[in-house]
């Protein structure tokens, strides 16, 4: 007898293929625009998720005006894209699991208590 997954699984199974499947197309578009042509610099690539992060933060101190590269939408969504882009081309050219890893960190969240037991913010 086959067993049946409950909805919830189908869906977070869903979610890491997809999230896999747009990582690579994303990864394969930073390869061919020349962002990994010689040695990766890890550290470097990390800085420059922060950075999309202080743009982020630019924006909806400037009142998060529509963004000058894709006008429907705002300063702040089109740069959080950016960091969800750059973190999909780290973590396919390093073979990270990151969609795994988002529903495991997830999960365990739901378990913390509230504000993880006293911290201020």
């Amino acid at each position: 007898m086959e067993m049946v997954k409950p909805k919830k699984l189908e869906f977070l199974s869903d979610f890491v293929f997809e999230f896999f499947r747009v990582q690579e197309v994303v990864h394969s578009t930073a390869v061919g625009k020349g962002w990994w042509d010689g040695e990766a610099n890890t550290g470097e690539k990390i800085a420059l998720m922060h950075s999309e992060l202080s743009e982020a933060l630019e924006a909806l101190r400037n009142g998060d005006p529509p963004d000058d590269k894709i006008p429907g939408f705002s300063g702040s969504e089109a740069e959080l894209a950016d960091v969800i882009i750059r973190i999909m081309d780290f973590a396919s050219h390093f073979k990270l699991r990151v969609a795994e890893a988002v529903l495991a960190k997830a999960a365990y969240n739901e378990t913390r208590p509230v504000k993880h037991g006293g911290k201020l913010f």
